[in-house]
């Protein structure tokens, strides 16, 4: 596998650092240049192929959220900031983690998972296949077929192009994009409580005014423009 171009931008000298020497940790990252302005960052994504963004959001000429935007053909993009107010806004531009500042190796650890997570799948999305039957879903992964019962599914998590679908011992990708799969029969039974969510209501055991606890432990994150569908878990 050829290493995944990655670029960081924070207009801060000891943040961008620090997130350098993490990223320096993973033999798979090709660092393509840290920037200090989006500006700088646009002359670089004009004339290379990047596959992630490690971006600030505060910074002068341009904020990470604008660049994040003109940028859109880059698959994977990580917000590190030490605003959390723009985390609902961030995630409509297809982010794939949220971190805020200070930067801890664990956290960025996490977040790398899940980019990784994402780019080997789309690297891969041809060999998924979803199809139904009954209460079960067979889900194709490369030569293997597995056989899900829709009952067994705790939530749906998108990711940009794909969709996970997890239960409690595993998690199974389909290419298809979390908006279409709910508009299929077999899901009619989730509530989308976020752009990246959709859980199944008898699995909720805790509502708080941010997030919801699941079977399991799972933390799900509430949307801004979903709550109203919460009358549909209540």
């Amino acid at each position: 596998m050829n290493p995944w171009k990655c670029i960081i931008v924070d207009d801060e000298d000891v943040d961008r650092l620090m997130v350098l020497s993490f990223a320096k940790r993973y033999p798979m990252l090709h660092i393509a240049g840290t920037f200090k302005s989006a500006d700088e960052a646009l002359e670089m994504l004009a004339k290379e192929k990047i596959d992630i963004l490690f971006l600030d959001i505060d910074m002068p000429g341009g904020n990470g959220l604008e660049l994040r935007q003109k940028a859109a053909e880059v698959p994977a993009c990580v917000f590190i900031t030490g605003h959390a107010e723009y985390a609902v806004e961030s995630f409509e531009l297809d982010t794939i983690d949220f971190i805020v500042k200070p930067l801890r190796f664990e956290r960025f650890e996490k977040a790398m998972q899940r980019v990784l997570q994402f780019l080997e799948i789309k690297e891969k999305a041809a060999l998924f296949e979803l199809s139904f039957g009954d209460d079960i879903l067979y889900v194709k992964e490369g030569n293997e077929q597995h056989k899900i019962k829709r009952s067994d599914i705790l939530y749906l998590e998108a990711l940009k192009d794909y969709t996970l679908l997890v239960t409690t011992q595993k998690k199974h990708c389909v290419w298809s994009n979390i908006g279409s799969l709910l508009k299929k029969e077999p899901f009619g039974s989730f509530v989308r409580i976020h752009k990246s969510y959709a859980i199944q209501r008898q699995f909720v055991t805790r509502i708080s005014a941010h997030d919801i606890t699941l079977t399991g432990g799972a933390h799900i994150p509430i949307g801004r423009a979903y709550k109203e569908n919460l009358s549909e878990i209540l």
